[in-house]
């Protein structure tokens, strides 16, 4: 697939349809979590997690990590639409691929770390 195919409003709805799935304890602890959709990640990004190239990122302070008297932090989760839809063969595909990243992502946000998905995933992704 072409990104160019795939608009924002397309992509936003994938998300909202993923973000619609989680369960509801999981849905209403984001809070103020914002999530938005950006073409490719930048050199930046890449950077801050060592990667050459990424589906999304976690950018914040992890629940687990917050304490009683930590003053609140915005937190923010991109999808990068480019490398989502080259990875996708078809529509299908694109959509669990999204919800799996939206998912990922998440994990994140309530402090599992890649390794511990990995684990979790059944040592494979």
């Amino acid at each position: 697939m072409n990104p160019s195919d795939v608009d924002d409003e397309a992509m936003e709805s994938m998300v909202a349809d993923a973000l619609e799935r989680l369960p509801e304890p999981f849905r209403e602890r984001l809070g103020s979590v914002a999530i938005v959709i950006e073409d490719e990640a930048d050199p930046a990004q890449l950077a801050s997690v060592g990667a050459r190239g990424l589906f999304g990122l976690y950018q914040g302070i992890p629940r687990t990590r917050l304490s009683a008297d930590a003053a609140a932090t915005p937190s923010k989760i991109t999808i990068f639409r480019g490398p989502i839809v080259r990875a996708s063969p078809d529509p299908d595909a694109l959509a669990d691929l999204v919800a799996e990243t939206v998912y990922h992502e998440i994990a994140h946000h309530f402090g599992i770390s890649d390794e511990r998905l990995h684990e979790l995933q059944g040592g494979g992704r």
